[in-house]
């Protein structure tokens, strides 16, 4: 520290320099080094000397008499130095001569004694903030030629990374310890807003003592920088009273637009003068803060290059989606600029301002949606009634059934238990579950849309919220929503469909059946003792537990098969670990249009039993929480609460911001508390649903008020809570617990692992020639009992994403082996390695709409389900876009006049690989095995797994083309021979 002293060598200004009282020349030699003299106007100098090193150590904690005191002592040494520096005879007689020239300002601080008002402190405490900017922060990046980019930068730093000494120490030919003047190394940077905030603490900001390492602390510590920060500290307070926030809740993108529209510097640019009226400046710093200059030149008036553009646009995405990493988007924009490419009349400042203004569309003020319920009928209503077919479990596979069938003239009773359908996607699940983001079957498809509509419509194309919404492979999930809008949109779906009738809070109680058909229903008024019955054509149980299986007797199993029953690698008791790595390899290697997955199966203990058990997949009560301020309630401490559960609790993570503030929250699972679950009665599962809904508000409250959670987390968490426009009449939380698995029955077809993963020697997993639906998730499951390993974290987590590819599932694991007119769209026959892949919702919905159209034909040709022509169902589906056979490129040829006919013969092995090739010649060897393939489905002797070996051989030979004829115009004429009218199949479809 020192005092900046003023001097003047104006004789008329200047006062005499006197020998200070106990002046001590012997305590000044050391002193005298390296004195600084600036000019400044009116013949004054700035003083920067003395520097007394050590001194100032104690100064930071002492009270205001110790720092008076210590200030003192620095005053007295400024004066004795500059009075020995004037007499002193080992100063040299030239430099005594000049100095002989100054003087205290006789006109500066004239009511201090000529006396700087406040004493140079250089650095001081430093907060230990929510950022903690480095020496990296302010040099160049790896790869780039600017330092790291922070989206919440508030400031930029151009100053080297400077200190002066810090202890009195010396080395011989050095200088003092601790003095660097990093100026070669030093780069301007950008100050996020994160460092001014405080841990711990939510309505303090600190601009000028920031969270900073002392290195860094060198390019910062200017008062320009200062002056930049505060400003931007002084924008955050007036944003916080306008929004009722506090500065940690406040948006900080908001703030940065807000910044940025005020000529207040983000980033640090060559060649943009950040005062200019030109809106393309705030547009580049704004930008800038987000990964979009991979450098310090702006550039704005040179043409965009293809490439910049780019990256530029996923970029934009990146922002809407709140999915954005500036440090991975730089580097995408220096490969770009490194690179090259095609210029583009376009200039980047154009192209800037187009996105800025794109962000800053204001969006719809935002009110809670008033879901407007289904259509139902009463119970009287529906008593004694016949219906084509009765679906029971309003899930989202149940309500695509329903619709289907509805659609081609059924009438339809749609039955759920509780007041509420639309199964998980209703309760809080808040997103496609799934790694495929294309089409796969009319009303899933439809469904999507009536998402992505609702937030465009209602939020802007621009929106952030209809960015996430949208369903789309090109992030992860393929969408989000709230839940209140999935049931909204559900409830207008089954509203719609006047050949729908939905009865609420009915389950199934007794079954009427006769040989291999079911006759009637009795369905019961939930918490109550008042039946109902109802007779139907075709019965479907789409309930996650499945209890109408259960009731008609058909053989259902709960728990793990063992190894040696099916050959499953991964059944039975196994004791695992999961490793966080991107995957599958393919995917990451271009071999497979699928979106990655972040996590891979970790290690196996090879002594694991592998043997069968009664145990299920973990549930949980999932939870919507968000952080929107004003719109959420903490949770209270629940019923039966024990801290010491959550103590050592592995999954102590919430999260919120996702969509208007929520997300789900997925963390408290129970391995082994539901393992009773799938069978018991509704009285029984309420005890358990219980017990997983108060275990998890414990877990919210416990990472909220526990003394054991730090306490800037507990902060954190404080800031979310049960949204108050989601489930407002159950008390803000889902209708449902998530049952990830529960009955699944023994059909006609066990759907295995080796149905999921690729058989053997092929690319594929094995062809099923009455495929209704494909897989794209991985075959997963959740920790299954509270059993360890030494060395192995869960008994049986499975996360098979290297080993599972997209699979085809057979219309025979939906029909139980001795009823004719009952289907399982939901809880299928799969053992329960396999059902990781069949579990996600999409699936389902593509699994129940083809059960819709089965039982729509079984109808049309006076059969039941269970005799219906499966070749005719495939044929039916393909024909409306319901697509059954994975490729890579379905979601951009979705529409190709050869999909259906490439669809169909991928389930009769015409397909050796995922590539379907449609517009690209065939080579001669591959048509010949395809002429001869033909030949034998037409007499009814072909077998698809033999006959896609013979396939992939011939693709390999490689061999010439058939006369110039596509791949596509083939598989049409095939097409065309079978089945030359579409219409004669007898249902309407889309």
């Amino acid at each position: 520290f020192n005092y900046r002293t003023i001097l003047s060598s104006d004789p008329a200004n200047r006062l005499p320099v006197e020998k200070p009282k106990d002046y001590d020349p012997e305590k000044l030699q050391l002193l005298e080094h390296g004195s600084i003299v600036s000019p400044i106007p009116n013949s004054k100098r700035g003083w920067n000397r003395p520097q007394i090193v050590g001194l100032q150590t104690d100064y930071v904690e002492a009270d205001w008499t110790g720092r008076q005191k210590i200030v003192d002592r620095f005053w007295d040494a400024t004066l004795a130095l500059l009075y020995f520096l004037q007499n002193d005879p080992s100063v040299e007689p030239e430099r005594q001569k000049s100095w002989r020239e100054f003087g205290l300002a006789k006109d500066e601080f004239t009511d201090n004694g000529h006396r700087p008002h406040e004493f140079y402190v250089r650095e001081a405490r430093r907060i230990t903030g929510r950022y903690v900017f480095t020496q990296h922060d302010a040099m160049l990046a790896e790869g780039l030629e600017r330092a790291p980019v922070h989206e919440d930068s508030i400031g930029v730093t151009e100053w080297y990374l400077d200190t002066h000494a810090c202890t009195p120490r010396r080395i011989e030919g050095a200088l003092e310890e601790g003095k660097m003047m990093l100026d070669v190394e030093t780069f301007p940077g950008q100050v996020p807003y994160r460092a001014i905030l405080p841990q711990g603490v939510d309505n303090l900001l600190v601009p000028v003592c920031l969270s900073s390492t002392h290195v860094a602390w060198g390019t910062i510590r200017l008062e320009p920088t200062w002056m930049n920060l505060c400003e931007s500290a002084g924008h955050a307070a007036a944003l916080v009273i306008q929004n009722k926030v506090t500065p940690a809740q406040l948006d900080r993108d908001l703030l940065l637009r807000k910044l940025a529209s005020s000529h207040v510097m983000l980033s640090f640019f060559n060649d943009v003068d950040v005062a200019a009226d030109d809106p393309r400046v705030a547009a580049a710093q704004y930008f800038a803060t987000k990964g979009f200059f991979a450098d310090y030149n702006a550039r704005l008036d040179e043409p965009l290059t293809e490439g910049v553009r780019a990256a530029w646009g996923k970029g934009l995405a990146a922002i809407r989606e709140d999915t954005l990493k500036p440090m991975e988007l730089v580097k995408a924009v220096r490969e770009a600029e490194v690179a090259g490419s095609t210029k583009l009349e376009r200039t980047r400042g154009e192209a800037l301002l187009s996105m800025w203004k794109a962000l800053e569309k204001k969006t719809a003020a935002r009110a809670p949606l008033k879901v407007v319920p289904v259509r139902s009928s009463t119970a009287a209503e529906v008593d004694g009634k016949a219906f084509d077919v009765v679906v029971v479990g309003g899930t989202p596979g149940g309500i695509a059934c329903a619709v289907r069938a509805a659609r081609e003239g059924l009438s339809v009773l749609l039955v759920q238990h509780n007041r509420h359908i639309g199964g998980m996607l209703t309760n809080a699940l808040m997103q496609w579950d799934a790694l495929y983001g294309g089409p796969r079957s009319p009303v899933f498809n439809e469904y999507a849309k009536k998402i992505e509509d609702y937030y465009s419509e209602r939020y802007g194309e621009d929106s952030k919220e209809y960015s996430k919404a949208r369903y789309t492979q090109s992030h992860y999930p393929m969408s989000r929503f709230e839940p209140s809008v999935a049931e909204h949109l559900f409830n207008q779906l089954v509203s719609a469909e006047k050949n729908i009738t939905t009865l609420l809070a009915h389950y199934p109680s007794d079954v009427t059946r006769e040989g291999a058909l079911l006759k009637a229903l009795t369905l019961r008024g939930y918490g109550t003792t008042k039946d109902i019955n109802v007779s139907g054509g075709t019965f479907v149980d789409a309930t996650y537990e499945g209890d109408l299986a259960a009731l008609a007797k058909v053989p259902c199993r709960v728990g793990r098969e063992n190894r040696e029953e099916y050959g499953e690698p991964h059944a039975g008791k196994v004791f695992t670990n999961i490793e966080s790595k991107l995957g599958p390899r393919d995917v990451l290697d271009g071999k497979l249009n699928l979106h990655t997955y972040a996590h891979v199966q970790g290690s196996i203990d090879p002594t694991s039993p592998h043997t069968a058990d009664g145990a299920i997949q973990a549930y949980n009560h999932r939870f919507c929480v968000t952080n929107e301020p004003g719109n959420f309630r903490l949770p209270t401490q629940p019923p039966g609460y024990n801290r010491e559960e959550y103590v050592n609790y592995n999954r102590k993570g919430m999260g919120a911001g996702s969509m208007n503030g929520k997300s789900s929250f997925n963390s408290a699972i129970l391995p082994g508390e539901n393992h009773a679950y799938p069978e018991a009665t509704w009285p029984e599962r309420e005890k358990i649903t219980a017990r997983h809904t108060n275990f998890a508000l414990g877990l919210m409250y416990f990472l909220q008020n526990d003394e054991s959670v730090p306490k800037a987390k507990r902060e954190a968490f404080r800031r979310i809570g049960l949204p108050l426009d989601e489930f407002p009449d159950n008390d803000n939380l889902p209708y449902e617990m998530y049952v990830r698995e529960a009955r699944r029955i023994v059909g006609r077809y066990v759907f295995t692992e080796h149905d999921n993963r690729s058989a053997l020697g092929q690319t594929r997993p094995p062809v099923q020639a009455d495929s209704v639906a494909f897989t794209d998730w991985s075959m997963d499951s959740h920790d299954c009992t509270t059993d360890r390993r030494p060395g192995y974290d869960y008994d049986g987590k499975l996360i098979l994403t290297e080993e599972s590819r997209p699979a085809q599932i057979p219309y025979r694991c939906l029909l139980p082996r001795d009823i004719d007119n009952l289907l399982v769209p939901v809880c299928l026959s799969a053992t329960h390695v396999a059902w990781g892949a069949v579990r996600l919702e999409p699936v389902w919905m593509q699994i129940g709409e083809a059960a819709g159209f089965a039982a729509a034909l079984s109808k049309k040709h006076q059969t039941t389900p269970g005799k219906l022509d499966a070749d005719l169902l495939v044929r039916t589906l393909v024909a409306n876009q319901h697509f059954v056979t994975y490729f890579n490129e379905l979601q951009n040829y979705a529409d190709h006049p050869a999909m259906a006919a490439a669809q169909y013969f991928g389930t009769k092995g015409f397909f050796a690989d995922y590539n379907a090739r449609l517009d690209e010649p065939l080579p001669m060897a591959v048509s010949e095995v395809w002429e001869l393939g033909f030949s034998a489905l037409r007499e009814g002797t072909l077998k698809p797994m033999s006959f896609v070996k013979e396939v992939g051989a011939a693709e390999a030979k490689g061999t010439g083309d058939a006369a110039g004829r596509s791949r596509g115009d083939i598989l049409l004429e095939f097409w065309k021979i079978l089945h030359s009218d579409v219409r004669s199949l007898g249902v309407k479809g889309r």
